[in-house]
């Protein structure tokens, strides 16, 4: 069996172009090493193989490294084996920089399709994982609304915990994001990055790596992070580099997440960007009133008609939007409004910042300056403009760049949640009698008189939009100003301290 899994790795990458037929002898011997064979069998059945078997293929050779003592068996080895595995097929990393610079002189976007193809053929992005991750469209107010159930994360398995707890602590990679990355073998609390590689690009003046995430939640859902590990800030360099980044990239959009903890991503002490090939919700919502500001009326500006409190700005001159958000910026720092619940800081503490979002958009560049605070109290001790702890039964997790422009990425526990909680109110179960279900119970209490007819065929479809109802509720707690009357007139309050 491991022979002939050998032969069809090695037919599976010659078919993606992971290697060239000269490579075909080298590639099978070195397969051959790691599983500690001597030479390969004469004969056998029909090597060919398609794409979509890889899944197969390394399932029957991690099987085979488990029987043999090679690896354990568990979802984390396995990890670290089968990655080890593809970084055989993986080009190198000046041979990935060489084709990705010889595409780009011709198009951008025929770079970035390459790249991109390389690291799903490569299994750094694990296809038929997030295959599995479930997807849909919720249509609200604010418009149509990209809802996940992340899946393809696995989860540890107890042995794996208990090793990491007890294996040696090292700060190398320093973070998930660091360029050290590239070509890692990983260990039981890091992944392994055999088949990983970064392309350098220069951003400002500065050294910057651009990769893929392994996640993906959307179209080439790219990463941009600063060669040195240094933390996030918002700053005038900041808008700085997203245009930049979008002047050599014009087909993507790119974004920060916010630069303090609650309203920041999850890793707020590597410099980083995300973007990609994707038209978000928000990007797609109408400036529903303008504004002028004074010494930039020739920028267009105006206010989103969208959950959270977004400021749109575009003018064909980048620098121009670059010199308006430093004005944004520097007023939103230091902003308060008691009235409003507004404060830009505490006992000391800063808590307003914004996250940026920059594309191009027909001979035009766009900025999407999104205001942020992050102010707990003793009523919200999560965050004033965080997920309420209403929605928590749904996501209690921070809102960072991706969840802002539109998508939501919900835990992987709600696939069998409401699974079960499907079945429990097609069937008139009590659901507050059910230890996993009873957090749904209130949700479920007030949404169900809105339908008349529920049962097993339409469940899930009602869910589904429920949830997607919550995710707007969600980002409606998270903006800064709400959307009546009142928090609209203390927006243009904001607003009109700009000129």
């Amino acid at each position: 069996m491991i022979q002939e899994s050998i032969k069809k790795l090695v037919e599976y990458g010659l078919l993606t172009g992971l290697i060239e037929e000269e490579d075909r002898i080298y590639t099978t011997n070195r397969l051959l090493e790691l599983f500690g064979l001597d030479e390969l069998e004469d004969g056998g059945g029909d090597a060919a193989t398609a794409v979509e078997d890889l899944e197969a293929i390394l399932k029957d050779m991690l099987d085979y490294a488990c029987e043999k003592g090679l690896t354990q068996d568990s979802v984390v080895y396995r990890d670290l084996f089968d990655t080890k595995i593809m970084g055989l097929l993986t080009p190198r990393p000046s041979e990935v920089i060489r084709i990705f610079q010889e595409k780009y002189a011709s198009d951008p976007k025929e770079a970035t399709d390459y790249f991109y193809k390389l690291s799903r053929d490569t299994d750094y992005i694990r296809r038929y994982r997030i295959a599995k991750d479930q997807k849909w469209i919720s249509s609200t107010k604010y418009g149509d609304l990209d809802i996940t159930i992340n899946l393809s994360k696995p989860e540890k398995d107890p042995k794996a915990i208990a090793a990491a707890k007890n294996a040696k602590q090292s700060g190398y990679p320093k973070c998930l994001l660091c360029r050290e990355n590239e070509g890692y073998a990983g260990r039981v609390n890091h992944p392994a990055r055999q088949n990983h590689r970064i392309i350098p690009v220069t951003i400002n003046g500065s050294n910057w790596g651009f990769q893929y995430s392994p996640y993906v939640y959307y179209n080439e859902h790219c990463i941009v992070f600063n060669s040195q590990h240094i933390p996030m800030k918002i700053e005038h360099d900041t808008f700085c580099k997203l245009f930049d980044f979008v002047k050599q990239f014009p087909h993507y959009f790119v974004g920060s997440n916010a630069d303090l903890p609650i309203v920041g991503g999850s890793i707020l002490s590597h410099d980083h960007f995300q973007g990609g090939n994707y038209e978000f919700a928000m990007a797609k919502a109408p400036v529903e009133r303008i504004f002028t500001v004074q010494g930039f009326t020739d920028v267009d500006a105006g206010v989103v008609n969208w959950p959270m409190s977004v400021i749109r700005i575009s003018h064909e001159d980048p620098d121009r939007l670059v010199a308006l958000a430093d004005v944004i910026l520097e007023k939103w720092r230091g902003y308060s409004d008691e009235s409003a619940f507004i404060f830009a800081e505490t006992d000391g503490e800063p808590h307003n910042t914004i996250t940026p979002i920059a594309r191009k958009r027909g001979d035009k560049f766009e900025l999407d300056l999104v205001l942020r605070n992050n102010i707990t109290t003793e009523e919200h001790p999560l965050g004033v403009y965080h997920p309420h702890a209403k929605l928590h039964h749904i996501k209690k997790e921070n809102i960072g760049l991706i969840e802002v422009m539109g998508l939501a990425v919900l835990p992987a526990r709600l696939k069998g949640e409401m699974e079960r909680l499907a079945e429990a109110v097609a069937t008139g179960a009590d659901i507050r009698k059910d230890e996993e279900l009873a957090k749904h119970a209130d949700w479920v209490e007030e949404f169900l008189p809105h339908y008349q007819s529920v049962d097993q065929d339409n469940i899930m479809d009602i869910l589904h939009k429920e949830i997607g109802n919550v995710f707007m509720e969600v980002l409606e707690d998270a903006g800064v100003y709400k959307r009546d009357d009142a928090g609209q007139a203390a927006f243009d309050r904001f607003l009109s301290t700009l000129s």
